[in-house]
């Protein structure tokens, strides 16, 4: 279990260290949505670009703990290529993982699952959510 824990921080640093798709884009049909955590500040926006019932692209920018832009990088990995009923089956699930509620366990997470852990830590959810929760916005305003 030493070892498993070890690799998700590892996961976890790689992103913060080296963030995916991160910087906003100034091309236009992006649907852009922004969270703000004031209790740690945390404060993330989220750029997603749909195209056909699928997440084109989907970036992000601002600054906050490692969890929270780790969570943020991973985030986008995860859903770009998706139909935008998978991302947010994708986003439904993982919101659920981290907030240790019921989930479907069957969904895979991919690189995501990584911070299932977090549920140990209240003050970290929302850290953890927060990229999710704003990429959940830009499927709601989108519509």
């Amino acid at each position: 279990m030493a070892d498993l824990d070890n690799l998700y921080r590892q996961i976890i640093m790689e992103h913060y260290k080296n963030p995916r798709n991160k910087g906003l884009s100034e091309q236009p049909g992006y649907v852009t949505a922004h969270i703000k955590n004031p209790s740690c500040g945390d404060d993330i926006t989220v750029q997603t670009l749909f195209a056909d019932g699928t997440v084109k692209d989907c970036r992000h920018d601002g600054h906050g703990c490692s969890i929270c832009c780790a969570s943020a990088s991973v985030m986008t990995e995860t859903v770009i290529g998706k139909t935008v009923a998978e991302a947010l089956l994708l986003a439904d699930n993982y919101l659920k993982l981290v907030s240790n509620k019921e989930y479907d366990a069957s969904v895979d997470l991919e690189e995501a699952a990584v911070f299932a852990g977090v549920n140990q830590f209240p003050a970290r959810v929302k850290c953890a959510s927060i990229a999710w929760q704003a990429f959940v916005r830009t499927i709601e305003e989108q519509k």
